[in-house]
């Protein structure tokens, strides 16, 4: 097939995934608030009392807009803020004061250091060192892409990093096809091979962090609202760092060794890093500037959990606070490239805003669940299933989010499920973080199809990369995901992160 066949492909497809989305876009338009009312005015249905059963009903009003998009997500989002107290779940007081959540505003300070980055070219540095670091013998190409983008994508959204890495890798390939080191058979397997891992390594990385992927964000403001329990942004990276290693290790070995293996070992030598890092100059002021104010944030996440509590009671510190002074350094510190500090005010206009609105409205919905106590009756209605052995309810759940959200917005499953995984561990009697991390975990890792992530999109938007590329090295990726998730959840989890602990 001829790259101009695979274009065209390509945007067929794209025109009638355009297509879908609007026939699904109308059909949630009306189901969202027929399920409302059915909820809301047919008592029977439930048997719950008005307020949970008004915090249902909104819930389902909600989600079911988050994931047909009837309306854009950020502004569904805004949805339990009207709904909420007009439908009688709960008071404005409490549906508005999840908008204010700590987690929002470390999600605001951290995307606010990557814009930071992102404006000093920093982010392209660090990826272009790595990869000269790594070295480009042979298959540490592959590798030393792997790993910038994951390192990257554990701090950057996920779209962001693809977007980066996406030119990168694209110039490599070029530079292989230039020195002819393979045949087209070969060169077409490089190529695949090195795309599909920029696209899986961005989502996969994110899994690291809080802030590198919005479920995990998700997560732990759902375990403050629905658990009173905190979470560390060291918890989750002891819990977490440890599975991105295992899984980019798996997606090394399967993408080289197995999917894409090629013959020979091309060798392009050091110069494709060292000419880029050449183009990008001495490293200026400002990038020194930002490089120090991310490694002391980020340094700061990783020890104050070891701080002690005297200390923390004369000099409070939390994942919030440190996320916020240095969104603030930004602002501060002056640059001398132009006018104003590092970040300018005009550079706020491309924060993601949207997922701000985002976690309001899935905290808000929490917030409901909580003060309507709608949470034990999913624990009563789940209880059953804890005839079922552990394990097995572990892995068909982590198949069933994860095969979700490859149709589905991650952000939408989350928000929708991580509050009902609550209910669902304590009515199986077993730890609430256990079934949240399946949900906040396997909705991360979707790689069969464009539309199931912005990396995967990105990727696919090459002429590449097909359709059948993507299912058949995704479904491989997935059952990985599966499998690893769940020994992780069932081994790893009960030291590392279990609730009250």
């Amino acid at each position: 097939m001829s790259s101009g066949e695979v274009h065209g492909n390509n945007v067929q497809s794209k025109g009638e995934h355009r297509s879908e989305n609007v026939v699904r876009a109308r059909i949630g338009l009306a189901l969202g608030p027929f399920l409302f009312a059915l909820i809301l005015f047919v008592p029977a249905i439930t048997g719950l009392e008005h307020a949970p059963r008004a915090t249902l009903a909104v819930t389902l009003w909600v989600s079911t807009w988050w994931i047909t998009q009837a309306l854009p997500i950020p502004a569904t989002s805004l949805i339990p803020l009207v709904l909420l107290p007009l439908a009688g779940a709960t008071d404005e007081s409490t549906a508005a004061t999840a908008y204010a959540n700590p987690i929002v505003f470390m999600y605001m300070g951290g995307f606010t250091i990557a814009l930071a980055i992102q404006k000093w070219n920093l982010h392209r540095r660090i990826a272009m060192s790595i990869i000269r670091m790594v070295g480009t013998k042979g298959q540490r190409l592959t590798l030393g892409i792997i790993m910038a983008t994951a390192g990257l994508s554990m701090w950057i959204s996920n779209a962001a990093t693809a977007l980066m890495m996406l030119p990168i890798g694209l110039a490599l390939i070029e530079e292989v096809r230039e020195r002819n080191f393979y045949d087209d058979r070969d060169f077409s397997r490089f190529a695949k091979g090195l795309l599909l891992s920029i696209a899986y390594a961005a989502s996969i990385g994110g899994l690291a962090t809080i802030i590198g992927s919005v479920p995990n964000a998700v997560f732990v403001a759902q375990a403050d609202v629905l658990l009173d329990e905190t979470v560390t942004f060291a918890q989750w990276f002891a819990f977490a760092f440890p599975l991105t290693v295992l899984l980019l290790g798996f997606l090394y070995l399967y993408m080289t060794r197995v999917a894409f293996r090629v013959n020979g070992s091309p060798d392009i030598g050091s110069e494709f890093a060292r000419e880029q890092l050449r183009k990008l100059g001495p490293m200026s002021y400002e990038e020194k500037a930002v490089l120090a104010i991310f490694a002391a944030v980020g340094t700061l996440w990783m020890v104050v959990g070891f701080i002690p509590d005297a200390v923390l009671e004369v000099f409070p510190l939390s994942d919030a606070t440190i996320s916020m002074t240095g969104a603030v350094l930004m602002f501060l510190i002056p640059a001398r490239q132009e006018r104003g500090g590092l970040l300018v005010w005009n550079d706020m206009m491309e924060l993601p805003w949207g997922i701000l609105l985002l976690f309001g409205g899935g905290l808000s919905l929490a917030a409901a669940f909580e003060d309507s106590e709608l949470t034990p009756w999913f624990g009563e209605l789940l209880g059953g299933l804890e005839v079922l052995p552990y394990a097995a309810i572990v892995i068909a759940l982590a198949a069933i989010v994860l095969f979700m959200t490859e149709i589905m917005s991650n952000t939408a499953v989350s928000n929708m499920l991580i509050p009902v995984s609550v209910g669902l561990g304590l009515g199986m009697g077993v730890d609430p973080f256990a079934i949240m991390a399946i949900v906040a975990l396997t909705s991360t890792c979707a790689f069969m199809l464009p539309i199931s992530t912005p990396p995967n999109a990105a990727v696919f938007s090459s002429e590449h990369i097909t359709m059948d590329d993507m299912v058949k090295a995704g479904f491989w990726m997935n059952i990985a995901a599966i499998i690893m998730i769940s020994l992780f959840v069932l081994l790893w989890q009960p030291v590392m992160l279990s609730s009250g602990g």
